[in-house]
């Protein structure tokens, strides 16, 4: 392991990070007449046992908790609000098998995302490479999905690539962001902590939803901090670690996902004013069947 590639942010204490988001827009008069409330967001998928969207849900239906204390759901409504998308592409040598299939699931992803929002493509075979930057367009990002070909001998570098597009994200306004990995089972080549790689998310205010073709194997220190990483940093950012068998699902699993992330709510909510921001923001569903995932907005500050 390289020490030096990893200590700056193994400094930062990760139960921190969660507050590093959050902020204070003036609570309307005729909601809350109480001094020192400010109103928090956060986008939140509702999902059935498919893993569907939920639709016509209310304020009744979240419970929002700030380090366990519940808190007043104030306004609930469909976010519209634009999302920075990064994707990081597997074309490592173990890709082989499954780019045809990933470029096929991409080019539909781009259809129903890119316009309003803002993709990136960015490969990972050797070192992490961005093939195509943000854009609104699905015509440029489909040139650079044309560009993916397995590279022989190569491994991936999905570590660093997801500390480096955290650090992009960091610079960058939208309210929402989201890191999409779509990996094989390949060998993994960076040396980095998964502690570092989900503070690096954290930080970026980003969902990390990862797309995994295959059982990841765990024969290597850098696989096991892989696997660590995704299986935190998609269950402590609001996002999903999914599984498939056949190189031939990464197209469904991309439109659920295109699907998951147009259809999220916008959550706004009262929390008390207070010198200590908490350490955790979770979101559960108040009603059977449904299950909840949440992402504190970017760019809120102060307590």
């Amino acid at each position: 392991m390289h020490g030096h590639s990893m200590s700056r942010l193994a400094l930062i204490p990760a139960l921190t990070l969660a507050a590093c988001w959050v902020v204070a827009v003036t609570a309307p008069r005729d909601l809350h007449a109480q001094a020192g409330l400010r109103e928090r967001t956060m986008f939140v998928s509702a999902l059935n046992s498919r893993g569907e969207v939920v639709e016509g849900l209310g304020t009744s239906d979240f419970v929002v908790t700030e380090d366990g204390r519940r808190r007043e759901v104030l306004r609930v409504s469909s976010a519209l609000e634009p999302i920075d998308i990064a994707v990081l592409v597997d074309n490592s040598a173990a890709s082989m098998k499954a780019i045809p299939s990933i470029r096929d699931g991409l080019r539909d992803f781009a259809t129903q995302m890119a316009v309003g929002n803002q993709i990136a493509l960015i490969a990972l075979a050797d070192r992490p490479t961005i093939f195509v930057d943000y854009t609104s367009s699905p015509e440029r990002f489909g040139q650079g999905i044309g560009r993916l070909f397995p590279m022989s001998g190569s491994g991936m570098t999905l570590l660093d690539a997801i500390i480096e597009v955290s650090a992009g994200l960091r610079r960058r306004e939208a309210p929402r962001a989201v890191i999409i990995p779509i990996i094989t089972n390949g060998a993994e080549f960076t040396n980095r902590y998964a502690r570092d790689v989900v503070a690096a998310v954290r930080q970026a205010g980003a969902s990390l939803h990862a797309i995994v073709i295959g059982n990841l194997t765990l024969g290597s220190t850098e696989e096991r901090e892989r696997a660590f990483a995704l299986d935190q940093g998609s269950r402590t950012t609001g996002g999903q670690h999914v599984t498939l068998f056949a190189e031939t699902a990464v197209e469904q699993a991309l439109l659920k996902l295109a699907r998951e992330l147009t259809g999220q709510y916008k959550v706004v909510y009262g929390r008390p004013e207070s010198l200590i921001p908490p350490e955790k923001v979770e979101v559960a569903s108040a009603r059977n069947g449904v299950t909840m995932r949440g992402t504190p907005a970017r760019g809120q500050t102060g307590a």
